[in-house]
């Protein structure tokens, strides 16, 4: 059974820096789809950050895009997402989803493995 779990997750100050993991089990990253989701209170999940784990080019959400880095680890079977000059706004539940593909628009529900989630909360 595959099995996707986050971690990272905090409390920053506004432009302070969080690293969010992404380990799987059970599941190999070789030439798959990761993408990380976040959703704020009330709102939709947003597509942050995507990529394949075979090296192409990798996708940013506007809304991050300059602040948030995609990359991964093959030994460890990990993927992060650097977050650097956080806002308040960034402020959500971050899941890691892994899948076949990229179905793009990111779609959360699209993915074919999703985590149970990462709590960041950016606050002064």
């Amino acid at each position: 059974q595959v099995q996707v779990e986050e971690s990272g997750g905090g409390s920053v100050q506004p432009g302070g820096s969080l690293r969010l993991s992404c380990s799987a089990s059970g599941y190999t990253y070789s030439s798959n789809c990761i993408a990380w989701f976040r959703q704020a209170p009330g709102k939709e999940h947003e597509g942050v950050a995507a990529f394949y784990t075979r090296g192409d080019s990798v996708y940013y959400a506007d809304s991050v895009k300059g602040r948030f880095t995609i990359s991964q680890d093959n030994a460890k079977n990990t993927v992060y997402l650097q977050m650097n000059s956080l806002k308040p706004e960034d402020t959500a539940m971050y899941y890691c989803a892994a899948g076949i593909r990229c179905p793009y628009p990111l779609d959360y529900y699209g993915m074919d493995y999703r985590g149970k989630g990462t709590l960041v909360t950016i606050s002064s």
